[in-house]
């Protein structure tokens, strides 16, 4: 059982959806970026994701991409992001904290190390948008040896036929893209997304998370609903690029967080 096992077993007892909450590692610098991940989890988050800057974010909208060259820009690297993770253990033992991005930059650290030094710093899972379950020995197998959630995304044109290699290796949670494209390109439907989410479902036992789309507290509760629970990114990291106060973004994040939890 990992903490991420652990807190949708949690909210499973408390009959409560799981609310999420993506950003990017040192933005826009690392003294801001942690004071919003410490607030994080008082403003209602169950599960963090945070993101690991790369140069070439493929499957991000501009505002993420943004994030992750101001970050760059900023001086963050690996190390840092772990630093970070680090700092944010020093006071919170419980919520979980999943790296998310690209291969590149664990490939170029090397899996062994990568695997060694995120374990201690504290991460719980991995989601590692460019990597196919093809390529599940180069990271997916190795991560799960040792400890670790390896969670997969799930898309509007993953079909019957390819969603049982999808789900082969896929612990945690599986995360389901709302929509077709890039991140913050549009909004979520509840409509659309409950069949996919139903589908889903009847080919794991475990929890279904919808992100990409979700940008206020209205969709958040109406995703939420026909899910096990959201993520919600480019709303929160739209507010840290535009310079808005730690309160202020923090104070949107415990919004959303409400209206997923009221699902």
């Amino acid at each position: 059982m990992t903490r991420i096992d652990d807190t949708f077993a949690r909210l499973k007892s408390q009959g409560k959806k799981a609310f999420v909450a993506y950003i990017m590692g040192g933005d826009p610098d690392e003294a801001t970026s942690l004071a919003v991940m410490k607030g994080l989890p008082g403003a209602g988050v169950d599960i963090i994701e945070l993101g690991m800057p790369f140069t070439d974010p493929m499957a991000d909208g501009p505002t993420i991409q943004a994030a992750g060259q101001r970050a760059l820009e900023g001086g963050m690297t690996m190390d840092r992001v772990l630093a970070m993770v680090r700092a944010f253990r020093d006071g919170d033992k419980t919520t979980p904290i999943v790296l998310m991005g690209y291969y590149n930059p664990i490939y170029s650290r090397g899996v062994d190390r990568f695997l060694k030094d995120a374990t201690e710093a504290g991460i719980d899972g991995l989601i590692v948008v460019d990597l196919p379950p093809e390529e599940d020995d180069e990271l997916c197998l190795p991560a799960q040896k040792a400890g670790l959630n390896f969670i997969r995304l799930a898309t509007p044109t993953t079909d019957d036929k390819r969603l049982p290699k999808v789900l082969q290796n896929t612990s945690g949670f599986v995360y389901y893209v709302s929509i077709t494209g890039i991140t913050g390109a549009a909004a979520a439907q509840a409509a659309d997304v409950a069949p996919e989410v139903a589908r889903i479902k009847r080919s794991t036992d475990l929890p279904v998370i919808v992100g990409f789309g979700i940008n206020t507290p209205d969709s958040a509760r109406s995703i939420a609903g026909i899910a096990d629970g959201c993520v919600v990114g480019s709303a929160i990291v739209k507010d840290i690029g535009e310079g808005k106060p730690v309160a202020e973004v923090l104070t949107k994040v415990a919004a959303l967080a409400a209206g997923a939890h009221s699902a």
